[in-house]
């Protein structure tokens, strides 16, 4: 085995990963020209090329594909074994990287990371917040947060909250000048504050419940959001009427600053959880991020 090759590994597996010599520096927190310096070393010691390479991509070549695909897994389960021999020592050390919408960093991330911080100081969690139902595998997550609907058969997950509901919300000030809607098809007549999804690029039609069956509502208004976040702020801004997760505005309906609509529209989501790839199981970094969720009950 040629040992000079080893400490390159790190590099050939970032760049197959991202396609892309910056995003590999990036993750590494090396320059992108010594990136380029390290694939150029194995790609000589090995005699054949891993990677095409044009000034506006970077693909791999049939000898690149199974090579990171190997320095992949053994780089993964070396990393692993570490990680456990840490942990079986009582430190959980390392870097847990994970995905999620803005939304669910609202509802969950603070006091998670707040009591993970605590308990494992060597560990750090990169938490990277995207409404795009980014694939965390290609895109070199460890986990992901989304709602249980959203996730994929073969992922393993771990619910973080209970079910909840998507409720339409205002504020006084909304409703004193254009008046409260009765049912759904008032709607129709009031500024709604629409949303995009970014992983589809459509625009989502309010999905509600009425006459004891679920109907998807297309809305319109003046504003068009792709952060829910937003959304519920210009509701409290008095712009119109938005499409939420309950636990985002219960504060503001608490404190009289939102209302709640049509209460017998409201559809009731499975709630969010933590998911990860099966080979990720039991790793102590995961384990320890599902201790911290259930500490807060």
């Amino acid at each position: 085995m040629d040992r000079t090759l080893l400490p390159h590994l790190p590099a050939i597996v970032a760049v197959a990963r991202h396609r892309s010599f910056a995003a590999a520096a990036a993750e590494l927190g090396m320059g992108a020209s010594a990136v380029s310096h390290a694939v150029r070393l194995v790609e000589e010691r090995l005699g054949t090329p891993l990677f095409r390479r044009t000034t506006r991509s970077v693909a791999l070549t049939e000898a690149g594909e199974r090579f990171a695909a190997v320095a992949g897994r053994a780089l993964d389960e070396i990393g692993g074994l570490a990680a456990t021999l840490r942990a079986g020592q009582g430190e959980v050390a390392g870097l847990l990287r994970i995905n999620a919408p803005r939304i669910a960093v609202e509802m969950v991330m603070a006091p998670i990371l707040a009591r993970l911080a605590r308990a494992h100081p060597a560990l750090t969690v990169e938490v990277a917040s995207d409404d795009a139902l980014t694939d965390i595998v290609a895109g070199g997550f460890d986990a992901g947060i989304r709602l249980g609907e959203m996730i994929a058969a073969d992922m393993v997950a771990m619910r973080l909250t209970p079910p909840f509901q998507a409720i339409l919300v205002a504020s006084p000030g909304y409703l004193a000048a254009h008046g409260e809607p009765a049912a759904i098809a008032e709607l129709a007549r009031h500024n709604c504050i629409g949303f995009r999804l970014l992983a589809s690029g459509r625009v989502y039609a309010w999905e509600l419940r009425e006459g004891g069956r679920d109907v998807a509502v297309a809305v319109a208004g003046t504003v068009r959001v792709s952060d829910p976040g937003f959304a519920r702020d210009l509701a409290l801004a008095g712009l119109g009427i938005a499409y939420v997760f309950e636990p985002a505005v219960r504060g503001a309906i608490r404190e009289g600053r939102l209302r709640q609509l049509l209460p017998d529209s409201a559809i009731t989501e499975p709630g969010l959880f933590l998911y990860y790839p099966r080979r990720l199981a039991g790793t102590p970094a995961i384990r320890a991020f599902l201790a911290a969720a259930r500490a807060g009950g």
